[in-house]
């Protein structure tokens, strides 16, 4: 798969959800679904990095599975509420660069 943009992400997915998936789960649904997910890596990460320790059989192979499944899932929640997330995260960093130009770097917290 080539380098993606996000709109054309979220073109991809909307062809995948329309010609493959028949139809978008409700939004509410698909924010259950991206809970789920969020979850699902939460589990992989606290026992890759945290004090637990994975059962037989699991490990910390699906990480990357695992934030894809969220990307899908947000890419679906945007689709369907008329998000552009190209804009979106132009929008994002316009302001983390503005805002937050110099706050983290002046974070004794962080030194």
């Amino acid at each position: 798969m080539d380098d993606l943009t996000l709109r054309e992400l979220q073109a991809q997915v909307d062809k995948w959800i329309k010609t493959k998936g028949v139809r978008y789960f409700s939004e509410l649904t698909n924010l259950g679904v991206l809970m789920e997910e969020v979850g699902e890596l939460a589990r992989v990460i606290t026992r890759t990095y945290g004090d637990q320790s994975f059962k037989a059989g699991e490990s910390a192979d699906t990480m990357a599975e695992e934030m894809a499944d969220i990307l899908f899932v947000l890419v679906c929640l945007a689709n369907q509420t008329g998000v552009d997330l190209q804009q979106a995260m132009e929008d994002a960093f316009h302001k983390r660069n503005t805002r937050d130009a110099t706050r983290h770097i002046n974070n004794p917290k962080l030194k």
